[in-house]
């Protein structure tokens, strides 16, 4: 710890600091960012998330050295309203929408964010993807009602990009502490298959073939086929597959697939990807627990911020990422989580094994909401 608050090295987990010192107001400093890299400093699609926080805070300080690497980061406080970003097509929308979804609900005023940029890639989680399992997941912690919405109006592939998304959500004073031990069997499998620039007979064909796997297992499955045409589908080509897991007590495990790039890699049936991205959910159904691989940082925030009161959630085995963010939080909001691996039971086919994470809320309340 110095005078200037928390101090890192490197470029990983840039948006995790960035978010968490918004949060907690403390100053953060990130040197040697790519400093031994043929092309130092920050990257193009980062410069492009440090805006986007600007435009949703008031008095944000921000200090960038001449070659982009060390960063000076003093949050300001989150105003919220409405605001159009074009988000670097290096990355997908997904990437910054992660970082929104983390600070929607403590805005002064309730957020109404127009996206633009690549809805879909193979890299980032996709739009369809955290509209299945986000939106649900901050449901639970009591951020719901009419605000609550992300809406793809373009879809825009990768590399090319041209698409638009919408996302909109109400303000909170506090989160509500939750109790997610018990996730309960899979009850249905939902998806969507979707084409843009080609065949719309492409989605059809990935259909049938994530339907030839996942057929096995469980009769209620519905996948929607979503073919944009003229200006609704963006600049590139493409198309993918994102299925989502209902669990009984309405939890929600995804796996999406997209195809590469027009460009780059080795191109890809539509009916391996459709194979490929239904065993990816069945990976994730083993790895099991009431939060899915993509969405655990997310849950274990708002964990964090809830209030002063017990939160449990029971998880599928941590990511690299989560157990980063895990330290991260620690770092700025001096919390740590209780840990405790629950094996899976001999006689009960109940997949991987589990962590069942219990931590005490830092009662965090947004300050600028006014109480009525």
């Amino acid at each position: 710890m110095t005078s200037h608050g928390l101090e890192y090295e490197g470029c990983n987990f840039f948006r995790q600091r960035l978010v968490l010192s918004t949060l907690s107001g403390k100053r953060v400093r990130i040197k040697g960012i790519r400093s031994r890299d043929d092309n130092p400093g920050l990257r193009d699609f980062e410069a492009s998330f440090i805006r986007l926080l600007d435009k949703v805070t008031n008095g944000t300080k921000i200090e960038i050295n001449q070659t982009g690497t060390v960063l000076f980061y003093q949050p300001g406080l989150l105003l919220g309203g409405t605001i159009e970003h074009d988000c670097n097509p290096q990355r997908a929308i997904g990437y910054y929408l992660e970082g929104l979804l983390m600070l929607a609900a403590f805005m002064k005023t309730p957020l109404k964010a127009t996206l633009k940029g690549v809805t879909n890639d193979p890299t980032d989680p996709s739009v369809d993807l955290l509209k299945t399992t986000a939106l649900p997941l901050l449901k639970q912690f009591g951020i719901d009602g009419d605000g609550l919405e992300m809406k793809v109006v373009k879809r825009g592939m990768a590399p090319g990009g041209g698409g638009e998304v919408i996302f909109s959500c109400p303000i909170r004073r506090t989160l509500r502490p939750v109790q997610l031990t018990e996730p309960g069997k899979i009850k249905r499998i939902r998806g969507i298959a979707y084409s843009v620039r080609v065949s719309p007979q492409m989605a059809n064909r990935i259909v049938d073939s994530a339907r030839s796997v996942i057929n096995k297992f469980i009769p209620d499955i519905y996948i929607y086929t979503d073919h944009l045409k003229g200006a609704n589908s963006g600049k590139s080509p493409g198309f993918g597959l994102v299925l989502a897991a209902e669990t009984q007590k309405g939890f929600f495990l995804s796996a999406e697939l997209s195809s590469a790039p027009q460009g780059q890699g080795p191109t890809m049936l539509p009916e391996d990807l459709g194979k490929n991205c239904a065993k990816l959910l069945l990976e994730e159904i083993h790895r099991g627990g009431c939060v899915d691989s993509t969405n655990q940082s997310l849950a274990l925030l708002f964990m964090t911020l809830g209030q002063q009161d017990v939160s449990k959630v029971l998880l599928g085995p941590l990511s690299p990422y989560t157990i980063e963010f895990l330290r991260h939080i620690r770092d700025f909001f001096q919390i740590m989580f209780k840990m405790e691996a629950k094996p899976p039971l001999e006689d009960e086919r109940k997949g991987g094994e589990k962590v069942l994470m219990t931590c005490v809320g830092v009662g965090f309340s947004n300050i600028s909401k006014v109480t009525k």
